[in-house]
């Protein structure tokens, strides 16, 4: 037995659980004399991906789905043999919500970006000069080839203000909980950079790469997949699978390095040889565990943000004015603290009984953090003064549930993909078999961190061999 290497696993959130699943499918494929142990700090599996089950209701605490697109999330429920259990989301109109008025999002838009002149020249979401701003992308040239800038200095030099803060921004900034004029282009969205540099024009960039629509009208079907029954039927399948060599509320102390590599020093007091590491925790977790490794210091200035996601469950005889759609995103030209809303049961009919209604919405933007810390009560009662600016809702919500996920959202600012490069050139040096991987380096989206996760898998398995 002291012939077989050993793979410690920190961290049991979706990076973690992927890399362990797939280290294992190739130990036992390839009868490799290695084991696996993955720890987590905290009672339960699945970081944010958390449902919460009451009264008929299905509720996502964390994220509720994935691009079907994107195809590392697609191959990893295939081989956990789950494919059955997949829902499609319910397709209805988004709006954006400007000032105090909702709109609907024009047809042709691409991630914020107007590809179909018709529809954005129709749309009342934008003055005529904001308009005819937007259209110089048309003529403007391409910047000046870079290392990196903010999402904000690079859409603002293409469009202007108006299409950037009442339309990009909210789109974009929503996904990272981050503010755009600090947001690294290159870390998040370089293809906008590149389809810049290649055709000039993001408008002509994305006409000539996005897939021709075909002549047969098919019904619109949904992009986004989860589960029947809630998305942590993921980290359910995957811990199943994964059977013993999980130990949760084990927490790591310290990580020695040693001769022959490293010594994991576990919160129960148990030691943990390893001959390899994958990290699978948040960046400003691994300065403790690596304290005399100054180069891990850098993390400690790489921010986080904090958001808390409120679901509400009412009757449906409690909202007098419904709105035909999903749900919307909030401009940080409104007067609202929540950033965004989604009509969870016209999203996810299977996720809410008949005859009742449940809603979503989000707070926690980054010039607006204290929020996430004030009480349920407090919460609650901005989060339904907002929506009645919108909506009329007569009833006090039969329940509600409040999410709060503090420095969940790693901040990829300006500079990101350079400093994360230089960070692991060290510890390749310094800490040979030590991997660090996760949403806090190379994308936060659930296939991201499962992307990286199967990456991190190769990472190990070249370095033991």
């Amino acid at each position: 037995m002291s012939d077989r290497k050993q793979i410690v696993i920190v961290g049991g959130g979706i990076t973690g659980l992927t890399a362990a699943y797939y280290l294992q499918k190739e130990i036992e494929a390839n009868k490799l004399p290695y084991d696996v142990k993955l720890v987590e700090a905290s009672h339960r599996l699945g970081g944010k991906i958390k449902t919460y089950r009451r009264d008929g209701f299905t509720i996502e605490q964390g994220p509720d789905s994935f691009l079907e697109r994107k195809k590392p999330a697609v191959k990893l429920v295939e081989n956990l043999g789950i494919s059955d259990k997949l829902v499609r989301n319910g397709t209805g109109q988004s709006y954006i919500l400007i000032g105090n008025k909702l709109h609907k999002m024009p047809s042709g838009f691409n991630m914020g970006i107007p590809t179909q002149i018709r529809p954005f020249l129709l749309s009342g979401m934008f003055s005529w000069k904001g308009k005819m701003r937007a259209s110089l992308d048309y003529t403007l040239p391409k910047g000046k080839e870079q290392g990196d800038q903010s999402l904000g200095q690079f859409f603002r030099h293409r469009f202007g203000n108006e299409l950037l803060e009442n339309v990009i921004e909210p789109l974009l900034s929503g996904i990272y909980a981050g503010d755009i004029d600090d947001m690294s282009l290159m870390a998040t969205f370089p293809n906008f950079y590149q389809l810049e540099q290649q055709y000039g024009s993001l408008i002509k960039g994305l006409r000539e790469t996005s897939p021709k629509p075909t002549k047969k009208k098919k019904k619109k079907q949904g992009m986004f997949l989860s589960f029947d029954g809630g998305f942590e039927t993921l980290i359910e399948e995957l811990q199943s699978q994964l059977g013993d060599i999980v130990s949760l509320n084990t927490a790591v102390d310290h990580i020695e390095k040693k001769d022959h590599g490293y010594h994991v020093l576990l919160s129960n007091g148990e030691v943990c040889k390893a001959d390899a590491v994958v990290m699978a925790t948040p960046h400003y977790t691994v300065p403790k565990m690596f304290s005399q490794y100054d180069f891990f210091k850098i993390f400690n200035d790489i921010p986080a943000t904090s958001v808390a996601n409120v679901a509400l469950a009412f009757d449906k005889s409690a909202i007098k004015k419904d709105i035909d759609g999903t749900g919307f995103v909030v401009s940080r030209n409104s007067d609202f603290r929540i950033t965004a809303c989604t009509w969870t049961h016209k999203k996810w009919p299977s996720s809410t009984p008949d005859g009742k209604v449940l809603l979503r919405c989000y707070v926690g933007r980054p010039n607006d953090q204290s929020v996430v810390d004030l009480s349920d009560e407090e919460i609650v009662d901005i989060v339904l003064n907002d929506l009645n600016k919108t909506m009329n809702i007569t009833q006090e919500p039969e329940f509600s549930v409040i999410s709060r996920w503090k420095n969940a959202m790693p901040q990829y600012t300006v500079g990101h993909k350079e400093r994360i490069a230089e960070i692991r050139d060290q510890a390749n040096e310094q800490l040979p078999g030590v991997f660090l991987t996760g949403s806090s380096y190379e994308g936060i989206g659930v296939p991201d961190c499962i992307e990286q996760g199967e990456k991190a898998v190769a990472d190990v398995l070249t370095f033991l061999k």
